[in-house]
């Protein structure tokens, strides 16, 4: 059985590969997203995070996370009755002379919750819970994007490959697809405001 798992490409959830021997996240120390998205890092037991850019084969950078809550309906008294909770959380995947490596993307959670004004307590908890849920589904869906990358040879323009290169650049991924395997919403491109 475990032989017919292994042969098929299965793999447990929440345990992957990447491609880089070396990563850095250009990410505060502070930022929930980036503790959980070292955490998975860590235990991918493949990847070693590098403490500063210039030590990693990749460079990890977020761009400006966005949050929204957006009325959906309202009650025949005008109170809210459903909100919608939006994160849209672009990204880019960069080798140390700023070529991507992976496309620049972005990831568009979205989470419906209805609203009581005779529980705004609990509903209060229950959105706090559905963002933490967003930001954990966001660490997934950017450990799946980062492992789907494949590595070839790094070349520069007008330059021979040599064989045994250490250098690495990924092709990039089309995030659509990788997204279509969980059903999630592809993401689409961020709006100015």
């Amino acid at each position: 059985m475990i032989t017919l798992l292994a042969a098929c490409g299965f793999q447990l959830r929440g345990s992957y590969s990447l491609p880089y021997e070396s990563i850095y996240l250009a990410m505060p120390e502070y930022s929930v997203v980036g503790a959980d998205l070292r955490r998975a890092i860590r235990s991918s037991a493949t990847t070693r995070l590098a403490l500063v850019a210039k030590d990693a084969q990749a460079t990890f950078q977020p761009g400006s996370e966005y949050r929204d809550r957006i009325i959906l309906s309202v009650s025949g008294t005008g109170r809210v009755s459903e909100l919608r909770l939006r994160y849209l959380y672009p990204y880019r995947v960069v080798d140390a002379k700023g070529r991507d490596l992976v496309a620049p993307g972005s990831i568009e959670l979205i989470r419906d919750l209805t609203y009581d004004d005779s529980n705004v307590l609990a509903k209060q908890q229950e959105e706090v819970l559905l963002w933490r849920d967003m930001e954990n589904d966001l660490v997934h869906q950017l450990m799946r994007r980062l492992a789907a990358g494949k590595p070839v040879p790094a070349v520069e323009p007008g330059t021979p490959a040599q064989p045994g290169d250490a250098a690495a650049l990924v092709k990039p991924v089309d995030a659509n697809a990788v997204d279509a395997v969980d059903g999630a919403t592809p993401a689409k491109p961020a709006l100015a405001r």
